[in-house]
């Protein structure tokens, strides 16, 4: 067991692992061959396994927790430093999706991680704000001739993905278990299928069909246009860094949200609904209003994300939100990265998320062997460390009771 350290001790310990981890993630991001990515996977991996079982891991995790505040702020900070790091946009492109994607995981952890909601289709919430926010921007494509200022265009994805998410929830979430998932799925293909067929000639003119909506403008915030390069100080900040601060942004904005309604009352009824939802009901806990709030709170963080993809990307097209792909961000993606990461928690859903859309990217030489890879991975983490990589202390318990509880006799015999 770690002895007691003073608070200025601990604080350098987070600083220490958070500098160690923005070089790791720099470092991993900026291999230039397949095979010395593999390389580095794998030393990663036995790195943690080894940091794990020596009781590393849960010392630091024990650190952090006290400091939550302290870890929280400094991760960000450390994720700020990331552009500073790179010399142009070719791998800030890739920080850009991971935080568009990470924080669509986090808002998919409130449905399934607190409130227990298997959502199958939760993608379709960030089509819904994209394509939202693509009409009013001032796109040629759009059918609306709008071009609202950026918080409007926020204010609006994230409305679009708001209603829907009511509209899609409060007919379907008296449902339970995989009656619930089989109805969620089917709202992401009717939503892709929809958008596909409003073009005009299968039916009203609104999304362009499969050649979606093009040529979405860049941001401009405050007289900022996020689509040239800048220079702060001695650094050149170029397109996507500019994106990818904004995204920084957004995304402390949706750990807040998460943190703050995770502590809640309507959080604690969320993770009683999770747990049993029998029991929550007849301790008299209003089931259908708790999880359509946590159906509406997901789907507008979604929304929220999906309105800076759209202007990223350019282009919203209705083949992007798929429910499952090689690529992510799709529904099974999503879905994993919140499994993988650890349910329930802030960080799980961000390193989920984090490695596996940085892990494709890297080893697109597998072609059609990556699901395949992924699958054996998600299987290997789920027989070895079936709670996630970042574990809620409640879900630990939950796997690994059986282990504790001789322990447990054994001292009490004592």
């Amino acid at each position: 067991p770690l002895r007691p350290l003073p608070s200025y001790a601990e604080i350098l310990v987070i600083v220490a692992v958070l500098a160690v981890g923005l070089f790791v993630f720099t470092y991993g991001i900026g291999t230039e061959y397949d095979e010395l990515f593999v390389g580095f996977l794998i030393t990663a991996g036995f790195s943690f396994a080894a940091l794990n079982k020596s009781g590393l891991i849960a010392q630091i995790s024990e650190i952090t927790a006290r400091h939550q505040n302290i870890t929280v702020c400094g991760a960000f900070i450390a994720a700020a430093c990331f552009p500073f790091t790179q010399s142009d946009d070719q791998y800030a492109t890739i920080g850009v999706y991971i935080l568009i994607f990470a924080t669509v995981a986090l808002g998919l952890n409130i449905v399934v991680g607190l409130a227990g909601l298997l959502d199958l289709g939760y993608v379709a919430f960030l089509g819904v704000g994209a394509y939202a926010a693509s009409m009013v921007s001032g796109s040629p494509s759009s059918p609306f001739d709008l071009h609202l200022p950026f918080w409007g265009a926020v204010l609006v994805g994230a409305a679009a993905s708001l209603i829907f998410g009511v509209l899609i929830g409060a007919p379907t979430l008296r449902l339970r278990g995989d009656y619930l998932a089989i109805v969620t799925l089917g709202f992401g293909e009717i939503f892709r299928i929809t958008a596909n067929n409003l073009d005009g000639t299968s039916g009203p003119d609104v999304t362009n069909g499969s050649n979606g909506i093009s040529s979405i403008p860049d941001l401009e915030i405050l007289g900022f246009d996020m689509g040239l390069p800048h220079d702060i100080g001695s650094f050149t900040i170029g397109r996507f860094a500019n994106y990818f601060f904004l995204m920084l942004i957004i995304t402390a904005v949706v750990v807040l949200v998460f943190r703050r309604s995770g502590d809640s009352r309507i959080g604690r009824a969320w993770v009683a609904i999770r747990e049993d939802e029998t029991a929550a009901l007849a301790m008299g806990i209003n089931g259908f209003r708790v999880k359509l709030i946590a159906f509406a709170v997901g789907a507008s963080l979604a929304g929220l994300a999906g309105t800076v993809q759209a202007h990223v990307t350019y282009t919203v097209t209705p083949e992007q939100y798929l429910f499952a792909g090689t690529t992510p961000p799709n529904s099974a993606f999503l879905l994993a990265a919140v499994v993988l990461g650890g349910m329930g928690t802030i960080a799980g859903p961000l390193i989920g998320a984090s490695l596996l859309f940085l892990i494709p990217n890297k080893l697109q030489f597998l072609d059609d062997y990556q699901l395949f890879a992924f699958g054996l991975a998600l299987v290997l983490l789920m027989r070895f460390r079936p709670e996630g990589l970042i574990a809620n202390r409640r879900r630990k318990l939950e796997f690994h009771e059986e282990a504790e509880a001789p322990t447990t006799l054994s001292k009490t015999g004592a």
